[in-house]
């Protein structure tokens, strides 16, 4: 069962991407879109059992090898023309986790003896990801099925935010945001491999070298976070695999590889499958309902506090949609996202406030929870 589960994370994508090129109605949602819901009904089909651990070491491993090649073709010139807008936003969505989850936190503080304990991890995942909310559980000490069920309610929210993220959420905003006026949008993000029909023999040499560099600076990157903590840390290795995936893309060469970014993108796809065969909605029932809804409302209050902010401000509806996805789905879902917005130029800013946020996640999250817990007089 471990190989079949393993055979569909990678393939499907295959039938996504054909799909999509075919039928309209699957071209509207995307390849992204239909992998990830073809991981949570293959998750939820009764009698069949997935296994959590092989998904999570899908996932774990098609993110590491997806940052170089998205990498690749960014030009890293063209980043401080963004930083303001994108830094300001990131600030702005840190600081809507923490209000949201406190609030939240505080209506919630007789409904559960662990509410405090929740709001932190749940800032932690907001800002940075998964793994923040599990270390944060265990500094609070936290009960072991309070994470199994936060992190289910969190798959199943943040898949129906994805689907906003990938479909209309650019049009909504436009409504009373400013349109992103950096770089243009179309020329930028129009590439010649985006299409498996047009991809040749030469595509498949060029994407060979760039999977093999790829691995290169993963292996490299693994190895000196071994070297330095004599375990594998999650942010200093994807901190030191995105840092040389940028120095990589210095080189004209490296940069002009044909189909890299394309080939990040569906190892991105692998991704969404793994991911979404976590979303086991058997998970969700019972007791676990408050859980769910403690999710649903600190997510949906930071997105709406985010970007009121972003708006009274007046930063861009791209800026704002990456930098949402950079602090609540890390730096996996960035280059899907900048796919959805047309918009190339975000993927390399977007990835490194992603990893800011895994950084920045821990210290917000023990902070929120320790000052709730003061504040209620524990």
């Amino acid at each position: 069962m471990t190989i079949i589960q393993v055979l569909f994370c990678v393939f499907f994508p295959v039938v996504a991407i054909w799909a999509s090129e075919r039928f309209r109605a699957v071209r509207f949602l995307g390849p992204v879109t239909l992998c990830y819901v073809a991981g949570v009904f293959a998750a939820n089909v009764p009698g069949v059992r997935l296994s959590g651990e092989t998904a999570m070491s899908v996932s774990e491993a098609a993110v590491p090898l997806a940052i170089p090649l998205l990498l690749f073709s960014t030009d890293v010139r063209e980043w401080p023309k963004l930083a303001r807008s994108l830094l300001i936003s990131f600030a702005l969505a840190c600081v809507a986790a923490v209000v949201s989850a406190g609030l939240v936190g505080w209506f919630f503080r007789d409904r559960t003896d662990e509410w405090w304990k929740i709001a932190g991890m749940l800032v932690g995942v907001y800002v940075g990801g998964t793994a923040n909310m599990a270390a944060i559980g265990r500094v609070l000490e936290a009960r072991s099925e309070t994470f199994i069920l936060l992190n289910a309610a969190d798959l199943a929210a943040g898949g129906a935010y994805l689907i906003v993220l990938l479909t209309f959420a650019q049009r909504l905003l436009l409504r009373f945001m400013r349109p992103f006026t950096a770089a243009p949008h179309h020329e930028a993000f129009e590439h010649p491999g985006e299409r498996l029909g047009v991809w040749t023999r030469h595509h498949l040499r060029e994407m060979g070298l760039g999977f093999a560099l790829s691995v290169l600076i993963v292996a490299v990157a693994l190895g000196a976070t071994w070297a330095m903590f004599r375990k594998l840390e999650a942010g200093p290795a994807l901190l030191g695999i995105t840092t040389l995936g940028i120095l990589a893309s210095l080189s004209k060469r490296i940069r002009a590889l044909t189909g890299a970014y394309e080939l990040g993108e569906y190892v991105l796809l692998v991704f969404c499958v793994a991911m979404g065969s976590l979303a086991d909605a058997r998970l969700l029932g019972g007791g676990s309902m408050m859980l769910a809804l403690f999710v649903v409302l600190v997510m949906g209050l930071a997105i709406v506090l985010h970007v009121a902010l972003s708006a009274l401000l007046r930063i861009d509806v791209d800026s704002t949609i990456i930098c949402s996805t950079a602090t609540i789905y890390g730096p996996a879902q960035i280059g899907p996202v900048a796919a959805a917005l047309k918009n190339r130029s975000l993927v390399g800013p977007g990835l490194t406030l992603g990893l800011a946020g895994l950084a920045l996640g821990n210290y917000l999250g023990l902070a929120t929870a320790w000052g709730l817990r003061w504040l209620a007089g524990g």
